[in-house]
């Protein structure tokens, strides 16, 4: 119990006076205090008055006490607050009417809170030279406070520790190591330190000046599998800021990543798409909407009942809402009697996903965010979450900071590699990383004698794998993939008997050996922790923003209904389908061999795309139909953890653009549909009843009743695929500054100007192999295509293993792939050769 200004407050053990004044709504000025960094004690604004000894204490450090009593605005805390304000603002410069934080400024508000103006002190401010040598953070440290809040963010929150004091005294301020621009530093340009400054010391740069924006709106982020919930800062009818939304609830907190936080300026690039189109002798022309949605309507109709319904496509994209991929496979099934209908999905890692639910039946995971700070364990296999989804990433990594033991599988390094308790790193390909799971499966289940009758209660067929087990030559599978047996004892050792959570990257989900690897992650789910506690799940590096509501809403094919997305562009090949309706997707840079691909979209009689921006499969389209993002519209997405997220319109779609949901009410009505049902809400309910699972908000391991259980998967490793002509692995990777196939951050200004190119990253020793030199262009060859590319040696690279980063110079590392593969399973992995390019 403690009294402030009076009033009696109860309050949990270890809450500070600063903390109980807050849950009481009285309000003590702070700068240096932020709720979700560890309180710090630096700028004092929070000083109260302690009744019975009269000492001034910074409530933010000062833990409440049985009998305490202090006031927070008494004649000394008052005039100690007016003198420290005074201080601070005659260091600053006078430049608030063009200050980026305006009226935000926090140590603007706290000195019209105490009434101080003019500082009556002798200016002391401070030089520093603006830093505007990245496209992303403007760094003003002349109007910086000392607060310490962008150094303790990018600690504790990002895991980065980028940035720390530098010097002494008056010349004392934030910097990276050696004073280098962050360019040159570990920055990985999140913007948790713009998000956290409390005056104008760091700004998100902007191609032009706009001031304080007129109001905020929240919304959620179209960009990765997190969902992350943005604070958009709008000015007229234009986002012109990004910031993390104000809620505790939110996934990502006070953190974003740097496409949530700057990429966003594509929404108002000079190619969105304005008014519809219409192809008219070989030129698409702008037109009426009425004109556009006919066309559309009375070409589908007839062909349908020229060819039937199967001549029609549907591709839809796990980066539309779940309403809006709901109405698109109701309208193909529902009014046009198609079941070819499927979305990007695919190139995500979505079929191997239902590979995991199918045979886990829904009872292991997805993990939640927060599982893994409470974690016993954590393995990460593929782990390459800094890059596909970096603010996920920032809970593992806190979790490694703070003691949670870390193993990581991985044939790269990561992010993670330095923070890992053990580093397991088989060689590249050849199914080197399905060999180990499979080892450490085996050898965790060892380790768990103790808890033998607890699996057998869970699984169906134990004695199955315990006979597997028994016949691996643990030896000769480490040896084949370049590790030591007793390191992976090691690693199951520490697993054993623990609350794992196990974190699945794209080597599991995207390459060609993965499913290997993902049977052996089912099986060290299942004989990893204690019985008695429930499972902590598994994660999984879900790269769209959407892809398990697209899928929910069956926006993907069904093997037995309908043409997967391959399938529809080989029947366009053949002349079976005569028109593909797009939405929200850009196969001509997402998917393997973009020239057939092209050449088959225009092998058809009817292409109509539904689109935000200008695009390679645009141009080539019949009808362009001019939709909205997701800042300009309502809907919801379903993030990576089940999670569904609604938002509405910050902004109206520009120019004579549309809703995507309107859009499709509109050729739904074209095509004959007169019910009542297209609009948002109605669409909401007809989820709500047919898909049940949408809405639910419980561990995927609950309500399973007696018959959870789930079965061991064979160890079967996958054969190797070495092929002595391509010699190297070739791993198409995912680097931060892109989403996907980067149609959208390819059109973001920031992006463009950060001027990184794709280069192909290799291993010193492969370099000094094949004669190259950092910055050398190289051609890069495959069974299915070649491409060229620059070349950056790097020491974190693979012996035999080369990188190629997806999304850069239109996605053309998709034509090294094939377009078919079997199964639709696809894997961003395969042999290349590689030959240096006379430049002369």
């Amino acid at each position: 119990m403690i009294s402030i200004n009076g009033k009696k407050i109860g309050c949990p053990v270890g809450t500070s006076v600063l903390e109980a004044a807050d849950s009481a709504g009285i309000h003590i000025p702070r700068l240096c205090y932020h709720p979700e960094l560890k309180p710090h004690g630096a700028c004092r604004m929070c000083l109260v008055e302690d009744e019975k000894s009269g000492r001034l204490l910074a409530s933010c450090v000062t833990p409440v006490s049985g009998g305490m009593s202090v006031q927070t605005d008494s004649k000394a805390v008052l005039r100690h607050r007016r003198n420290i304000v005074r201080l601070m603002i005659s260091e600053h410069p006078e430049s608030c009417v063009v200050c980026s934080k305006g009226n935000r400024c926090q140590l603007r508000r706290v000195a019209a809170e105490l009434g101080v103006g003019e500082p009556e002190l002798y200016p002391m401010p401070h030089v520093n030279a603006l830093d505007q040598s990245n496209p992303f953070i403007v760094r003003d440290l002349s109007k910086c406070i000392l607060c310490g809040r962008c150094i303790r963010g990018c600690k504790e929150l990002v895991a980065q520790g980028t940035i720390d004091y530098s010097l002494r005294g008056v010349d004392s301020r934030p910097a990276t190591l050696h004073d280098h621009p962050l360019t040159e530093s570990s920055c990985t340009f999140c913007g948790t330190c713009v998000s956290l400054c409390p005056t104008g010391a760091l700004s998100q740069k902007k191609s032009a000046f706009s001031g304080t924006p007129e109001r905020e709106h929240d919304t959620i982020c179209g960009f990765c599998g997190v969902g992350c919930s943005l604070s958009l800062g709008v000015f007229g009818s234009r986002v012109v800021e990004v910031s993390p939304a104000r809620s505790r609830e939110s996934v990502n907190g006070v953190t974003l990543c740097v496409r949530g936080h700057f990429a966003h300026d594509y929404l108002n690039s000079t190619h969105r798409l304005l008014r519809p189109r219409l192809r008219k002798g070989g030129e698409q022309a702008s037109v009426p909407w009425d004109e556009a949605v006919s066309a559309v309507s009375e070409k589908l109709l007839e062909i349908r009942d020229k060819h039937g319904a199967s001549a029609i496509g549907f591709l839809g994209s796990s980066t539309c809402t779940n309403e809006e991929n709901y109405l698109f496979q109701k309208m193909a099934r529902g009014i046009l009697g198609t079941h070819n209908i499927d979305n990007g999905g695919v190139f995500c890692g979505r079929n191997r996903l239902d590979d995991f639910f199918r045979k886990t039946r829904g009872i292991i995971g997805p993990a939640r965010f927060f599982d893994m700070e409470t974690a016993d364990v954590i393995v990460m296999a593929g782990a390459d979450q800094g890059e596909t989804i970096p603010v996920a990433s920032y809970h593992v990594k806190r979790a490694a900071r703070n003691g949670v033991p870390l193993i990581v599988v991985d044939s790269l390094a990561s992010d993670f590699t330095s923070l890992s308790t053990l580093w397991l790193r088989p060689l590249p390909g050849s199914g080197h990383l399905g060999q180990v799971m499979h080892a450490l499966s085996g050898l965790v289940l060892s380790h768990s004698n103790t808890h033998r009758d607890g699996i057998a209660g869970s699984t169906d067929n134990l004695g199955d794998f315990e006979r597997d087990v028994s016949r691996l030559d643990m030896e000769t599978m480490c040896r084949t993939a370049g590790l030591d047996v007793e390191m992976l004892k090691e690693a199951a050792g520490i697993i054993a008997g623990r609350r794992v959570v196990l974190v699945a990257g794209c080597e599991v989900l995207e390459a060609d050996d993965g499913g290997s690897a993902l049977n052996a992650l089912i099986n060290l789910a299942l004989v990893s922790g204690d019985p008695g506690r429930s499972p902590a799940g598994v994660w999984f590096s879900i790269r769209e923003n959407n892809l398990l509501g697209a899928w929910a809403m069956g926006t993907d094919f069904s093997p037995d209904a309908g043409l997967s997305m391959v399938g529809m562009i080989e029947a366009a090949e053949k002349g079976d389908l005569k028109v593909l309706y797009i939405m929200g997707e850009n196969p001509l840079r997402a998917m393997p061999q973009q020239q057939r691909v092209k050449a088959a979209l225009e092998n058809l009689e009817l292409v109509v795309v539904q689109d935000i921006l200008e695009t390679e499969t645009v141009n080539i389209a019949d009808v362009v139909l001019p939709g909205a993002a997701p800042a300009e519209k309502a809907g919801s997405f379903t993030n990576m953890e089940g999670r569904v997220q609604s938002f509405t319109p910050a902004v109206p779609p520009p120019g004579e653009a549309k809703a995507d949901l309107d859009i499709l009410g509109l050729v739904a009505k074209g095509l004959g549909y007169r019910g009542d049902d297209l609009g948002l809400e109605a669409v909401r309910a007809e989820i709500k009843r047919l898909v049940p699972s949408w809405t639910r908000d419980e561990s995927p391991a609950e309500n399973h009743g007696d018959d959870a259980r789930i079965s061991f998967q064979p160890i079967a490793c996958a054969e190797g695929t070495d092929d002595p002509a391509y010699p190297f692995m070739m791993i198409a990777g995912s680097r931060r500054l892109h989403a996907g196939s980067g149609t959208r951050t390819s059109h973001s200004e920031r992006t463009r100007a950060a001027g990184e190119g794709g280069a192909m990253e290799i291993s010193e020793a492969d370099a000094g192999m094949l004669g190259l030199r950092e910055g050398d262009p190289v051609r890069i060859e495959s069974r299915h295509g070649a491409i060229e590319r620059c070349v950056t040696i790097t020491s974190d690279m693979a012996k035999g293993a080369v990188l190629i980063p997806r999304g850069f110079l239109g996605n053309d590392v998709m034509n090294l792939f094939p377009l078919s593969q079997a199964g639709d399973m696809w894997g961003m992995s395969c042999g290349v050769r590689i030959e240096r390019v006379n430049s002369e």
